[in-house]
């Protein structure tokens, strides 16, 4: 019996792939808990459809992140960290900081999850760091961090 997966399932399938189990199995088991349907014309149809929209979503979803790349690498964000003598820096500026600078100085928010960085800046001076924006989409953001 052909079967449609409704969800993940282990040893079987992903979401969305047509399988073929026995008959038992997919009335005792998938479509008890409602982890799969028949493969009727409709339902693949149905399936077809959802597949075609998801591809459409996702390709929406890669463009708006390309155009807010381009977007992201003009900018310069101003951070300012407390400095002491001879320049000697207290603290550090994380991706937190640099997100929220973000926000207040261009009005568009970046997650601070999605800011890549190996460790905190703890130095005054200019910075580049990476934004993952999409899997395929890694933007470079200017940060500038000045003396407060």
């Amino acid at each position: 019996m052909k079967v449609i997966l409704l969800a993940d399932v282990k040893s079987l399938g992903k979401k969305g792939e047509v399988v073929e189990v026995s008959e038992g199995y997919a009335r005792n088991m998938l479509f008890k808990k409602k982890l799969g349907v028949e493969a009727t014309n409709a339902a693949l149809n149905d399936l077809k459809l959802q597949n075609k929209h998801d591809e459409k979503v996702a390709q929406e979803n890669y463009e708006a992140a390309v155009a807010f790349a381009k977007e992201i690498e003009e900018w310069k964000v101003e951070t300012k960290i407390k400095t002491g003598e001879g320049g000697r820096t207290f603290g550090s500026v994380s991706s937190k900081e640099i997100a929220e600078a973000a926000k207040k100085q261009y009005n568009k928010e970046i997650d601070k999850k999605k800011i890549v960085m190996d460790d905190p800046i703890r130095s005054l001076g200019t910075y580049e760091v990476k934004v993952k924006l999409h899997p395929k989409v890694t933007a470079t953001l200017r940060v500038h961090v000045g003396e407060q």
